[in-house]
This record gives C-alpha cells, sequence and structure tokens, in this order.
C-alpha cells in the first residue's frame, strides 16, 4: 500500500506517520511537508511543498496512491471565521479535489474533531467550518473517504504537540488519564489508535464514513 500523507509534523500527524513506517503492508509513504523534517527511514519520501492551495508544482508526484491521511489542521482560538474558512475549509478542498482527479481509487481520510456540526448551521463557528469541509469531501468521487473525529487525543511514543500551551496541558492531565479513560472511553483515544484506525479503513473499509472516538478505539 503507498501512502500519502499531510500535517505528518504535527501531533496526530506524527503518530499516523509512525504506524504507517511500522505496518509491515505499507510500502512507501510520501509526506508533503513544509519544511524537511529529516527522519530516515527507507519507506518514506518527502515532496517539499509550501503552498497547499496550489499543488500545480508538485502534481505529478501525486498519482497512483492507495490513501491519502489529511492530518493538517489549525485551532480556531482568536481566529475570524473567513481565515478559518480559508485554513480549514479552502486548503483541504484543493488538497482532495487535485487528488481526486489523479486517484479516483483512492481512500481519503480527513482529521476532523469531535463536536463537528454536519448541519453547518450551528452557533459554534469551527464546527460549521468543519462540517462543510467534511460534507463537501464526502461528495468527491474517491474510492471512499472517512472523516475521523476524536476528542482528547493521548500523545504516545513521545510524540509532542507543536504547540506549547497543549504540551503543559498534556502533563499536567497525564497522571489522571487512567481515571479519564476509565469514566469517558467514549471521548478518549490516542495518536496511536488514531494512527492504526487510519490503517484499517483504508484497507478494508468502515461500515460509516464519518468516526468518532469510540469507533475510532474499536476500529
Amino acid at each position: 500500500m503507498r501512502i500519502l500523507l499531510f500535517g505528518a509534523s504535527g501531533m496526530v500527524g506524527q503518530g499516523v506517520l509512525r504506524e504507517c513506517l511500522l505496518d509491515a503492508g505499507v510500502t512507501e509513504v510520501t509526506s508533503v511537508v513544509r519544511k524537511p523534517m529529516e527522519e530516515p527511514n527507507a519507506k518514506l519520501r518527502e515532496i517539499v511543498h509550501e503552498n497547499l492551495f496550489d499543488l500545480s508544482a508538485i502534481q505529478g508526484e501525486l498519482a497512483g496512491f492507495d490513501a491519502c491521511f489529511f492530518c493538517v489542521g489549525v485551532s480556531s482560538v482568536g481566529m475570524k471565521e473567513d481565515e478559518y474558512r480559508r485554513l480549514t475549509y479552502e486548503m483541504t478542498m484543493a488538497v482532495a479535489r487535485t487528488l481526486v482527479t489523479l486517484n479516483p481509487q483512492m481512500t481519503f481520510v480527513y482529521v476532523s474533531g469531535a463536536g463537528t456540526d454536519s448541519t453547518e448551521h450551528g452557533k459554534t463557528m469551527w464546527a460549521r467550518v468543519k462540517g462543510r469541509t467534511e460534507n463537501e469531501l464526502l461528495r468527491l468521487p474517491f474510492k471512499a473517504a472517512y472523516m475521523f473525529r476524536p476528542g482528547a487525543i493521548e500523545p504516545m511514543d513521545g510524540i509532542r504537540s507543536k504547540t506549547k500551551i497543549y504540551n503543559l496541558l498534556y502533563q499536567f492531565i497525564r497522571p489522571f488519564v487512567p481515571m479519564f479513560r476509565g469514566r469517558f472511553p467514549k471521548y478518549l483515544t490516542t495518536t496511536r489508535q488514531v494512527g492504526q484506525a487510519m490503517l484499517h479503513v483504508a484497507k478494508v473499509g468502515f461500515a460509516r464514513p464519518v468516526l468518532e472516538s469510540e469507533d475510532i478505539n474499536r476500529v
């Protein structure tokens, strides 16, 4: 299986990349990055490209993949809706529309979030934008598309968030994670489980196109 990965430098993307490289069924991972990550692995190839709104310069290198794992995301904190929509909906769709013409038999997996609003009309700005993004992706003629909606994600295997405040938060709550998992198993997953679940749906599919944390963990 050949995997195309976007967002490998983020916390979720790091976990997904790790699981892809460990999986014997994955023969190649091509990671599109803004800056080289210098992660030595015979399976891994990096394409350095800054503008995800326009992939024309690297389009020739984006065909022949079995799955795309799109893990790019930004926080909506302090951001106006127009800018958040541009960096979430518009950028994701620019990538997806390019890939569907090159890889119509591809499975596209998008990292969304718990609480996403599929109606697109709710009061929460980020949830509306994510909902529109999910809906548009599901309309594209990929072989299959899956929307992952994790809630709280525990970083595993030494993985860290690029956001300092998140790392501080994880350090603070880490001692309470076992208790949280016991009381609220539907709302907590790990970077390891997210990566393994993506590989599973890419290989064998899932009964529904939208997976919440509970589905991710079960898969």
